[in-house]
């Protein structure tokens, strides 16, 4: 089980931190990425890391404001965002690979267990 927080309201060019905590497996063992949506728009890639602190992307509209980190000892994965946009608003959701754990990718689709998302909203 994948519990997704941190989500919230925000001012442009301000900051949020969202978590990902795992329960049942051990996510340093995995690849994770985190996903965000709008509606009316598929699932975009923000930033994946794989296992083991291994390979790291990040979506091309990230531009060095996010990053994606572990914390092993609270089975953990966070996203620090920095200098949000109106255009960062969505659902994030956390995501992990079950495949692959050597690399990552930004395709949703190749993820197969899914946090149950949050909120993020930016005001300009």
């Amino acid at each position: 089980q994948l519990v997704g927080a941190g989500g919230g309201f925000v001012q442009s060019w301000g900051s949020l931190r969202l978590s990902c905590v795992a329960s049942g497996l051990t996510l340093d063992d995995f690849t994770v990425g985190w996903f965000r949506q709008v509606p009316g728009k598929e699932r975009e890639g923000v930033s994946c890391k794989a296992s083991h602190d291994g390979l790291t992307k990040y979506g091309d509209f990230v531009k060095g404001r996010f990053t994606i980190s572990r914390d092993n000892a609270k089975n953990a994965v966070y996203l620090q965002m920095n200098n949000l946009k109106p255009e960062d608003a969505g659902v994030y959701y956390c995501a992990v690979d079950n495949l692959v754990i050597s690399q990552c990718t930004l395709n949703y689709y190749e993820y197969d267990y899914w946090g149950q998302g949050t909120q993020v909203t930016v005001s300009s």
